[in-house]
């Protein structure tokens, strides 16, 4: 069976194909981060309290979890265009009436549905720009691709704060509206249908054991700062929820003849080597972009505007580092890529880990553009790594369950990074208080501490609030310091990896990949 339209007709509109395929990715990445700045005008529109607000949240992350790794499926079954349009669509139509909820629980139950069509839109993307592109060029493509998730993120708070100020926090929504439109409008005119496998039937237990592991692991991660993690009885249901599914999942796909989940993935070197070094690479990932705008904001009294534009570099530079190793992928060994970014990630967080509560813009500045640069430099050819040696037919699938790795690794390191912070500030506050005293002589050679007098309650308050911004600053370092660490052991694993190489084939039209 001929699963895939003929190379030359796949690749005849190349850029365009890119366009509209990129223009949905953005989209649906975009709105992971664009609504957290439009939350506190939610919440007095939607009469709801803080940790209410949240749900708007945690309820799209759930939903796209769970329909991330049926994307395989999906695609084969009924084709990987009709899939990518109908989910396009209902993303659309679901964001207008995101856009115009009235009530917490309307909101809530739309952001599910809202993740659950989106889900797909980011794989299916990812799966069309490799098949659209040759085999020495997955590179590049690879590279175009990163460019356009790392600038959701990016854009995300800065375009959702300015529609909120400037406009409405419903804005944040209508805004997919004529981006949804135009990509629709190019996928149905540029992107071509795959062939329909109508042998793979549906795994219906596998799906619902494995979206009870996602949509509990997801609700645990998003919730468990809140709850203060296993002392909320939340939370240890959560928790058990996981475990039940996981290991109902694993059973049921050992005996299933047509698993949910395709176990031949599983056998991949290079695809199981990629996804845990992509799962430690967005742990770091995601974690530093949530730290540095409470530091730079409740520590150091940055206003937003100053905040977002210190973020921008690391953006750039990201973007830069994917061009330029885009297009020198097919040339350098692209393990040599992944653990030079690697090195140079583990280098700008050593130097944020050195950060004190004098540092200023500058330093914070090149050290987001030096780890941007990292970072470009191990997603173009990680990506391409990846999927580099598992056959066209399973690349929809794997691209699925790389993707569902990118967001629990994402998850996990904002919940690692948060819950790290807020227990080492409470014990490195004690620590500090601890030293606290009349006859401390740091304290009375001290020009800020000389002249308070300790029992006075007035300047007891100013010495409190000086010991828990060093107690924070402390706890922030003690955070990079750890993804540090993550990513220096990630480098052993990328030499693990397959190297492809391309060479001449008969079919000109599709180079070979050989095994070093």
């Amino acid at each position: 069976m001929n699963y895939f339209p003929k190379p030359a007709d796949q690749r005849q509109h190349t850029a365009l194909i890119t366009i509209a395929v990129m223009l949905g990715t953005l989209m649906q990445v975009l709105d992971t981060t664009i609504a957290n700045v439009a939350l506190p005008n939610m919440q007095g529109t939607l009469s709801a309290t803080q940790d209410q607000i949240s749900w708007v949240l945690t309820s799209y992350i759930v939903g796209a979890a769970i329909m991330t790794p049926p994307t395989g499926w999906l695609a084969g079954r009924f084709g990987r265009k009709r899939v990518y349009l109908i989910s396009m669509v209902g993303f659309v139509i679901v964001s207008f009436l995101c856009g115009t909820a009235t009530s917490l629980t309307e909101m809530v139950l739309l952001r599910v549905l809202q993740g659950l069509f989106g889900a797909s839109m980011v794989p299916i993307s990812q799966a069309i720009l490799l098949d659209s592109y040759p085999r020495e060029k997955h590179g590049m493509a690879m590279a175009i691709f990163g460019v356009g998730i790392m600038l959701g993120p990016i854009l995300g708070p800065t375009v959702g704060g300015y529609l909120t100020e400037y406009y409405s926090w419903r804005w944040v929504f209508f805004i997919n509206i004529p981006v949804g439109i135009l990509a629709v409008f190019m996928t149905l005119a540029y992107v071509h249908e795959t062939v329909i496998n109508k042998i793979r039937t549906f795994d219906g237990w596998g799906f619902l054991f494995m979206s009870l592991a996602i949509g509990a692991l997801q609700m645990m991660l998003d919730r468990g700062e809140r709850q203060d993690w296993f002392n909320s009885a939340e939370i240890i249901i959560e928790f058990g929820l996981v475990l039940i599914g996981l290991w109902l999942f694993f059973v049921h796909m050992t005996a299933e003849e047509h698993p949910y989940i395709e176990p031949k993935l599983f056998r991949d070197r290079n695809f199981v080597l990629g996804n845990t070094i992509g799962f430690v690479v967005f742990i770091s990932l995601f974690s530093i972009m949530s730290l540095i705008p409470p530091f730079m904001q409740n520590l150091l009294d940055y206003p937003v505007v100053i905040t977002g534009l210190v973020l921008m570099p690391r953006g750039i530079g990201t973007m830069l580092s994917m061009m330029v190793v885009g297009r020198m992928s097919s040339r350098i060994d692209p393990r040599i890529n992944m653990s030079m970014g690697l090195a140079i990630m583990a280098l700008s967080m050593y130097y944020m880990s050195h950060f004190d509560t004098g540092v200023d813009t500058w330093a914070i500045t090149w050290t987001g553009f030096v780890q941007g640069l990292g970072m470009g430099q191990v997603m173009v050819p990680l990506m391409t790594m990846v999927f580099s040696t598992l056959p066209p037919e399973m690349r929809t699938e794997g691209t699925g369950i790389y993707n569902l790795v990118r967001n629990v690794g994402g998850s996990v390191g904002i919940s690692v990074a948060f819950t790290l912070l807020g227990r080492n500030t409470q014990i490195n506050h004690q620590v500090l208080a601890a030293h606290i005293n009349v006859y401390n002589d740091a304290m009375q050679l001290s020009a800020a501490t000389s002249q308070l007098n300790l029992h006075n309650p007035h300047d007891l308050a100013i010495i409190n609030g000086m010991v828990t911004q060093q107690a924070a600053m402390i706890s922030f370092n003690d955070d990079f310091k750890l993804m540090m660490i993550l990513s220096l052991a990630a480098i052993p694993l990328v030499f693990m990896m397959r190297r492809p190489k391309y060479g001449p084939q008969p079919d000109k039209t599709q180079p070979a990949l050989a095994m070093e």
